[in-house]
């Protein structure tokens, strides 16, 4: 596999349908605030940091312990899921943090991209390919939320106790034994 679009094709199949935790963490950052602007900006800042992790890790300009980077993944998808739980609306200090995970998910986003065969050749195209991918299965992923969900259902008076909370609750206790089951591996 070398070239753009394969790694655009491999980008977005990292998310949509084999990256759950992803997904997760992806759904957790749109159930704050449900609005459509707030999502994708939390998700561009996301993105941003995301792709320098990315390029650094896959290019081998730094290095990153795996093991310890698939459990700091799943930690956040806990915090960020916890967080609704007691948030209303996006925070200063949860858009440092949005950008700190980034960082953190960049390094797993780079060990799946080595792990497909960065091509020596084209390693700038298919880095490129690889994160443009991951970005649109972001933003369908915040879309369809969007227009299944909230568009529909978030004015109305139990959106948040019955949907809201007991999805972050669930994602949260998901990401909280996927933390625990990674360090016991």
């Amino acid at each position: 596999m070398s070239g753009f679009l394969p790694f655009l094709l491999s980008g977005f199949e990292h998310v949509i349908p084999l990256g759950y935790d992803h997904i997760l963490f992806i759904v957790s950052l749109f159930f704050i605030d449900s609005r459509l602007k707030t999502a994708l900006f939390q998700c561009t800042l996301f993105t941003i940091a995301h792709s320098l992790t990315l390029a650094m890790v896959a290019l081998k300009h730094i290095s990153v312990n795996a093991f310890y980077v698939e459990i700091i993944i799943a930690l956040s998808i806990f915090f960020v899921a916890l967080e609704n739980l007691f948030l209303r609306n996006v925070r200063p200090w949860r858009l440092i943090m949005v950008f700190v995970f980034g960082l953190i998910h960049g390094a797993g986003f780079a060990a799946a991209l080595l792990s497909a065969g960065l091509p020596e050749r084209n390693r700038i195209s298919a880095l490129l390919g690889f994160n443009i991918g991951v970005e649109l299965a972001q933003v369908l992923l915040i879309l369809c939320c969007y227009w299944l969900v909230a568009r529909p259902l978030s004015q109305k008076q139990w959106y948040r106790q019955k949907l809201t909370n007991p999805l972050s609750l669930a994602i949260a206790s998901l990401a909280l034994f996927w933390a625990v089951q990674r360090f016991l591996q």
